[in-house]
């Protein structure tokens, strides 16, 4: 069996700043319905096309009067007011307001012509008929103004803002059930090994029913992507390359599992710089280190190791970041937090970094690596740590940068 050892090794740090330089957003655009634009991103600006509320309207319940009538009212010298009717929110007076009138307003109701002032139900004192207050109110007490929450022509979204719930709600006040967003980039898997399997079929002795691409096709879509899996392919050079130009055709960015380090049946690492420029082979950190990337015109092709925690791992630090990008997602989509070692742990002592999966709860951190070939590695972390090289041993307690995966990554 013939293998070759990996040259000029490059850090984490210069294979994610090559990669994401060479990664270019998604420009295709696409209209959708408002319910389902949540993480989606804004292709052009929103301007508000009318004042939101477009009415004088009262912001609680209460009743509705004018504060003239009311004026020197005290516990001395209380004032009554005749309640003429009551307004729901879809309602309108159909007559004005009179001197020594109420009317009984629920929240988000038009004020009814006349009144100009609205007071809480729990500040007056209901009888026969009438309401009793016992203070002074001023105009305007109450209500919200037209344009208050939002003027017109107002901007309530830029290009590249994520859509979240209450932006959503911003532009579902106006009126509009769509919004222009960036199309999701399509990103084509294709696992590659004789001995991989289909899920659901039958399994010879050394044979291995093919996962990665259920592990990255959920890191994909967490990360605003849309994942294309692909049947394993045979290690067959002419076939492997045949279905990555294929694949090129329609992928926004290709990964490839499988064949990426220097075995005799290792192949992307001839087919990616015949296919295109190669940005790099070989990353200075454990588990992952045979992972290759290339550019193909404005497209992207990367090589994971077949291994599933070195390609997962890999896929937090290295992909994450990329298909974000792609889909003019902010960040890496992990948040920074520090932590303690629980426990002691064996850091790296060569030049290679360490990307340690890690479980925290109430402030420790646990390493869960259990090997580049054990996808539990990485079932019960919700975090990964990167140690760098010549780390040698930390100590528990010792305080760690812990990047933590939010739901559903982890």
């Amino acid at each position: 069996m013939r293998m070759t050892a990996l040259e000029r090794l490059i850090s984490v740090e210069e294979a994610r700043r090559r990669l994401l330089g060479a990664i270019h957003p998604v420009r295709r655009t696409e209209s959708i319905p408002l319910a389902q634009a949540v993480g989606r991103v804004a292709s052009r600006p929103v301007r508000a096309p009318r004042p939101i509320p477009s009415f004088l309207r009262a912001t609680w319940d209460g009743y509705a009067f004018r504060a003239v009538d009311v004026k020197g009212a005290s516990r001395s010298a209380p004032r009554s007011l005749r309640i003429v009717g009551e307004l729901h929110a879809e309602e309108r007076l159909t007559r004005p307001i009179r001197a020594g009138e109420c009317v009984a307003i629920a929240t988000g109701a038009a004020l009814p012509s006349g009144a100009d002032t609205v007071e809480l139900f729990e500040n007056v004192t209901l009888g026969e008929g009438e309401v009793t207050l016992t203070s002074p109110v001023g105009r305007g007490n109450g209500l919200a103004e037209p344009g208050e929450d939002i003027r017109r022509g107002q901007r309530l979204l830029e290009r590249g803002d994520v859509l979240t719930p209450a932006r959503i709600g911003a532009v579902g006040a106006t009126g509009a059930d769509s919004v222009e967003v960036f199309a999701r980039p399509t990103v084509v898997l294709v696992p590659n090994g004789n001995e991989l399997v289909p899920p659901g079929g039958e399994l010879a002795p050394g044979r291995i029913h093919e996962f990665n691409n259920f592990t990255l096709g959920a890191l994909v879509s967490a990360s605003g992507g849309i994942a294309l899996p692909l049947p394993p392919v045979q290690d067959d050079p002419a076939l492997i390359q045949g279905t990555l130009e294929g694949a090129l055709r329609y992928a926004d960015l290709v990964l490839v599992t499988g064949g990426s380090s220097v075995g005799e049946r290792d192949f992307l690492p001839t087919i990616f710089p015949r296919m295109g420029r190669l940005l790099f082979h070989g990353i200075k950190v454990r588990p992952g280190k045979p992972t290759l990337a290339a550019t193909v015109g404005q497209k992207v092709m990367i090589g994971m190791p077949g291994h599933p925690t070195s390609c997962l791992s890999n896929g937090f630090w290295l992909l994450l970041p990329a298909i974000r990008k792609l889909a003019s997602l902010p960040g890496d989509g992990t948040t920074l937090e520090r932590a303690r070692l629980r426990v002691d742990h064996e850091g790296p002592t060569s030049g290679f970094a360490s990307v340690v999966p890690v479980r925290v709860e109430d402030g420790w951190a646990t390493p869960t690596y259990r090997g580049s070939s054990a996808i539990t590695s990485l079932t019960t972390a919700n975090g990964y740590t990167l140690f760098g090289p010549r780390q040698g041993k930390v100590r528990r307690g010792a305080e760690v940068l812990v990047h933590r995966f939010p739901f559903p990554l982890g």
